[in-house]
């Protein structure tokens, strides 16, 4: 318990990052020891390893790095106190006035020179800064000049921080040899890079001068609109985007590049862009709202939202266009039936369990607003009746996060987490843990929770038989080079460029589908590579990208997870599947209560019901709840034809249709009143 709290407090992960952390305290409450004792050597280790931690920490450790920043420990401030040290160490040794007056001079100097390169990469991040960003459209014509060298320009602070490892090199030397020069060469060879540091940034704001005017990037946004013509776009904003909101969006990436119509993607927040995954849809990323208002999109049709935002009222005045609530997953969470869903000309569910949702919203939505087009994105997930089973029974354990408040908290990670997987060991079998991106960013008890489930399946997989841990191990490093490669290829692939949101704008093209076989391909070999690495009995922990979640339904033999969206996808597998009954309902308030739970497993938060339930995926043939999870299926999902793609894209095209003819008919009554007033 102490462990796991001293990690929470820290915020570092694991043993290793933890004793990490204390290194680097060491190191730092040791230089001011060494300094004063006076010790030179000691000082040397301790100050070696305060640089090198330090680095290896941003990579291993950003929570905890962030949490010194929030304390005012920060990057600026830890070089500050390692040569105020180093400073004080030269004055213990008696070093000469003028060596320490010159120390002083240059290392005041360094610290200037960082302040002023800071400024002038803020001006030119300003004047790079465009009202829009754009993928998949070309924006040549705008005239954005090429971006500042990444030498320069990316991580700026951290190369010209260590600026100043001349200087302190050359005084340590010059201290342990009782000999000048090394100092003199070190303070020439710190301040003569800064210097030129600056005057070379100094030349890329002289370019950035050039850039183009926000009018004059959105007029050529707007060319490209016109001839490109989009009929439907994708909408989506959010608060707080980060890489863990954007499934929203890309979810819907495959279903959109198969539609009829030309489809576009709008997102409101320029953080959205860099998580956003591979497509050869347009993309236009406008943060303000009125630049928004700019977009010339006439022959526009049919607007879709993944989510409810406030900034979806800067689409929705948009009359021309008949606007759609698609959601980002069908559950039984009251998200799923929200009201303000009521501002959308239509909502589109999976199935008939969808409607009925909203139907109880009384006064809300009315029943003609609701369109049933079932789940595309689930059609490439393996059924029940095709799945091999391994040596253990795979159970993939995907609870859902603890919600923006205690009131709507429908996590089983606080209440029950622990405890259902410590009592999944004890019943051998395979766990395959994949919680909610979002786990832990605001309840400390889920966060403490989810930590001590990795820590329990890790533990597992050391108790296991040496020779088989040690194998696994072995194949898991032989297969890492791989993995990384075929990864960094599939960056490449995604349409995802180097550089700031301008650099980005200014190499946009028109890309079409070259590479998806390649990207297909890459994508089935990661998979392949990374389950054969890992082994048919390890558990794993998935916290990643990849695998994905709709591979880990095609691995497991059963789910345990809460009310959310991955349960309804799930049941497309025909797979047995578990809801945690956490508040203790009876099993008719819980199925009353939840659609979802008409065909599953309900588990108890003692889990005692957890050894007859897995009997369903080890006993043969014994699965009572399979009949009533082929009737949920096609209640929630809707019927196997015709397919869910085609019946969405027959809505898209409705709909498309209604809104031409009521722009028809505007237009004409328009025409008549004109001829009335001019007649």
């Amino acid at each position: 318990m102490t462990f796991r709290w001293l990690c929470g407090v820290l915020r570092v992960r694991g043993k290793t990052d933890l004793l990490l952390v204390l290194l680097f305290a060491a190191g730092f409450a040791a230089l001011p020891v060494f300094a004063l004792l006076p010790s030179l050597w000691g000082f040397v280790v301790a100050s070696a390893v305060t640089y090198v931690v330090d680095e290896v920490l941003h990579t291993r450790a950003p929570a905890f790095v962030r949490r010194l920043a929030a304390l005012q420990l920060t990057r600026t401030m830890r070089f500050a106190v390692r040569t105020v040290m180093l400073l004080a160490l030269a004055d213990r040794m008696d070093a000469p006035g003028a060596v320490l007056v010159s120390a002083l001079a240059v290392f005041s100097a360094h610290f200037s020179l960082v302040i002023l390169y800071t400024a002038v990469h803020h001006a030119i991040r300003r004047r790079r800064t465009l009202p829009v960003v754009v993928r998949n459209l070309d924006m040549s014509g705008a005239g954005i000049p090429q971006s500042p060298p990444a030498l320069l320009y990316r991580r700026f602070l951290r190369k010209l921080l260590h600026l100043d490892v001349p200087a302190h090199a050359g005084l340590l030397a010059a201290l342990a040899a009782g000999a000048w020069q090394p100092a003199g060469i070190g303070f020439a060879l710190t301040a003569g890079l800064a210097v030129a540091a600056v005057v070379a940034l100094l030349g890329q704001l002289c370019r950035a001068r050039r850039m183009p005017s926000g009018d004059e990037v959105i007029a050529e946004l707007n060319r490209q609109l016109a001839g490109y013509r989009p009929e439907v776009a994708l909408y989506f904003s959010f608060a707080a985007v980060s890489r863990d909101f954007m499934y929203q969006v890309n979810m819907w990436i495959e279903t959109l590049e198969r539609l009829d119509r030309r489809p576009l993607i709008i997102l409101r927040e320029r953080a959205s862009f860099r998580y956003l995954g591979r497509t050869s849809i347009p993309v236009v990323c406008v943060p303000k709202a009125d630049d928004v208002a700019q977009l010339e999109l006439p022959e526009l049709r049919v607007v879709l939202y993944p989510g409810n935002a406030g900034k979806n009222v800067h689409m929705l005045r948009v009359a021309e266009a008949k606007h759609v609530f698609i959601g980002h997953g069908d559950s039984d969470k009251l998200a799923s039936s929200n009201r303000v869903s009521k501002v959308y000309d239509e909502i589109w569910v999976a199935g008939r369990a969808g409607r009925d949702r909203y139907q109880r919203v009384r006064h809300a939505i009315s029943d003609s607003a609701i369109v049933e087009v079932g789940r595309p994105q689930l059609s490439s997930i393996g059924l029940h009746a095709d799945h091999v089973p391994g040596p253990l029974p795979t159970v993939l354990y995907a609870p859902t996060w603890e919600g923006w408040s205690d009131d709507d908290c429908h996590t089983s990670l606080i209440p029950m987490g622990v405890p259902l997987v410590e009592k999944l060991l004890a019943e051998n079998v395979r766990v395959l843990y994949k919680p909610h991106p979002l786990t832990g960013k605001r309840s400390r008890a889920a966060a403490e929770a989810d930590r001590a489930v990795r820590e329990l399946l890790h533990a597992d997989n050391e108790r296991r038989d040496t020779r088989a841990a040690q194998a696994a191990e072995t194949m898991t490093a032989a297969a890492g080079p791989r993995l990384a490669e075929i990864q960094a290829r599939l960056g490449e692939l995604s349409g995802r460029l180097a550089g700031d949101d301008a650099q980005q704008t200014r190499e946009a093209r028109v890309t079409g589908l070259d590479g998806e076989a390649e990207w297909h391909e890459l994508r089935a070999e990661w998979h392949r590579l990374f389950h054969e690495s890992r082994g048919p009995v390890r558990h794993q922990v998935i916290l990643k990208q990849l695998p994905t979640l709709y591979e880990c339904f095609d691995q497991a033999d059963i789910l345990v997870s809460d009310v959310s969206s991955v349960v309804a996808d799930f049941v497309a597998s025909l797979k047995p599947y578990v809801l945690t009954n956490a508040n203790g309902l009876t099993d008719e308030a819980f199925r009353a209560a939840y659609t979802t739970a008409g065909g599953a497993y309900l588990l108890d938060r003692d889990c005692t019901r957890l050894p007859e339930i897995l009997d369903s995926v080890r006993v043969p043939g014994h699965d009572p709840m399979a009949p009533e999870r082929r009737i949920l299926k096609e209640y929630v999902l809707g019927p196997d034809r015709p397919t869910s793609m085609e019946r969405f894209n027959a809505a898209v095209n409705v709909l498309a249709g209604k809104a031409a003819a009521e722009q028809e008919e505007r237009h004409a009554d328009g025409q008549e009143v004109v001829v009335q007033l001019t007649g």
